[in-house]
This record gives structure tokens, C-alpha cells and sequence, in this order.
């Protein structure tokens, strides 16, 4: 049976809306512009920052809250407010930076300052990773390198972030997720554009994209049942399990695709794009 879609939309940007090489069609910028003209009430839930986000999906009028740091911020892109989200508390994330240096590991911090500022603090970069990732967001005003890395008692943490090869992030992982369990959430997974590279993230245990959601949901009006959401990855699988109707682009995960309504068009074929297409023109 095809799977209806709902005027309020929830999508994924890496690997689900933005092409391989982290951009827009011209197509997908079109349908998704005519698409809020005509009322659809459209949005992303993304790993990213808003910053980062911006500098690929800026063509798109976004009107609406944006889901942030894998649900941890709620944003207003109209006026440039935080709305809501679920922070980890200062001890605990610098607790899990001591952890992380006795294994030669320090992550970068993505937090909020004391006027709502999105903040990357790092010591000086010296692994491939790492310095990849800076090096994809040239002149990002966020990041500050600091001689030794602490969440200041001011700030908000959005996620703790490790980037490295996956045999050396696993002994963090589980001595992380032994030692905390449900008190933090935590997502292990291989990058899309660092070639051998995993993140594994720590946050809030509401910060995740199920919650960012729901918050988005109290923001626009509507229930989580009457969203469309698309993806690809398993930092989506908290939008499949409460969407009503879940849209997996053809380069998904496997688990992902278990979970949908249906299998659409890959992100380098305009899938989303082309879904939102057909229902509204």
C-alpha cells in the first residue's frame, strides 16, 4: 500500500536530502521552496549545528523550528532563538573527557554559551579526524582551541564528539556506556564523508532525534503520528519509530529500511524532492 504523506514533513540532511557531496539540487531548493509557499510545514532534524547546516541548505526558506545536534536544540531560524533542548550536565561531561584522555582521546565539545552561542571548544588538533572535520568548515567562528579542554560551568553541552577509527573508539564506547548506561545517550556510528572514521557521541539521554521531534511537534501543531520524516542513517531510527509515515532513501541502512513505509529514491536522485513533488504538485 503506498504510504500517504502529511503536510508535516521531518527530514534527515546527510545521506537523506543533501547529495553526496553535501549540497542542493537546484530542483530540491525549487520544490522545497514552492512546497512552504503552499503550506506544507517542512523542516530537518540533523546531526549538525545550525551553522553547519546553514552553509549547505541556506537556499531553503526555512520557516520553521529546526531540530539540531541530534535532537538536543530546538531552533528558530526566522529569529535566530533557541527554543528548547536537553543539555548534559557540566560534571558529567567532564567526567567523560577524563575518560576519554586516559585512553589518548579528546573529543570535541559542542555547547552553548551563557548568550546562547554555539561554542566548539577543542584542544590543539593533532588526529586525521579531527583536523578533517575543521578543515570541512573553513572560517566557522565557533571553534576555539583551548590548552586544556573543560566544559566552562556557564555552558550548555550539546554533544560530547570523538572522531576516529573504529578500533579505537570501541574501548570508549563500552567503558562509557558500562559505566553510565541510560544517564547519557550515546550514538556509535561511521561518518559519511571521513573516509575509515567513526563519531561516537555523547549526550543528554533525551537528546536524541525521537525527543527532538516530539519537541518539534509541540512547536508546529501536530503529533509525531502525523509526520512524514525521511532518512538513512541509524541516528533517524528515533524518527521511524514515531512517524507515521517513514520514508527511507535507497542508500539507507538496512535496519532503517526494515522500518519504513516504503523505499524512495536515493539523495543524489532527488528522492525526498520528488516525493514532495508528487503529493503537493
Amino acid at each position: 500500500m503506498y504510504a500517504p504523506m502529511s503536510r508535516y514533513i521531518l527530514t534527515d540532511l546527510d545521506g537523506t536530502l543533501l547529495t553526496s557531496g553535501a549540497q542542493l539540487s537546484d530542483y530540491t531548493v525549487r520544490i522545497f521552496n514552492d512546497a512552504l509557499e503552499a503550506g506544507a510545514v517542512i523542516s530537518f532534524a540533523t546531526a549538525r549545528s545550525y551553522q553547519s547546516s546553514m552553509a549547505a541548505t541556506s537556499r531553503i526558506l526555512w520557516r520553521y523550528p529546526l531540530v539540531l545536534y541530534n535532537g538536543s536544540m530546538l531552533f528558530d531560524p526566522v529569529h535566530h532563538k533557541v527554543l528548547g533542548g536537553h543539555w548534559l550536565e557540566n560534571g558529567k561531561t567532564n567526567e567523560i573527557i577524563s575518560i576519554g584522555r586516559e585512553m589518548a582521546l579528546v573529543p570535541l565539545l559542542f555547547a552553548l554559551d551563557d548568550a546562547d552561542r554555539e561554542r566548539v571548544l577543542h584542544e590543539r588538533l593533532t588526529r586525521e579526524g579531527d583536523q578533517r572535520f575543521f578543515a570541512s568548515r573553513p572560517g566557522d567562528p565557533r571553534f576555539t582551541e583551548v590548552s586544556l579542554l573543560q566544559c566552562p560551568p556557564s555552558y550548555r553541552t550539546l554533544i560530547v564528539t570523538y572522531i576516529g577509527l573504529r578500533e579505537e573508539l570501541e574501548p570508549l564506547f563500552h567503558a562509557i556506556t558500562e559505566r553510565y548506561g541510560a544517564e547519557v545517550h550515546v550514538h556509535f556510528m561511521r561518518d559519511t564523508y571521513i573516509g575509515n572514521h567513526y563519531f561516537l557521541e555523547i549526550s543528554h539521554p533525551l537528546a536524541n532525534k525521537e525527543h527532538g521531534m516530539r519537541l518539534w511537534c509541540e512547536h508546529v501543531g501536530c503529533l509525531p503520528e502525523d509526520v512524514t520524516v525521511f532518512g538513512d542513517n541509524l541516528n533517524d531510527i528515533g524518527l521511524f519509530k514515531r512517524a507515521g509515515t517513514r520514508l527511507a532513501v535507497s542508500g539507507a541502512h538496512r535496519e532503517l529500511k526494515l522500518m519504513a513505509s516504503r523505499v524512495i529514491g536515493s539523495n543524489d536522485e532527488d528522492g525526498v524532492a520528488k516525493e514532495i513533488e508528487t503529493y503537493y504538485f
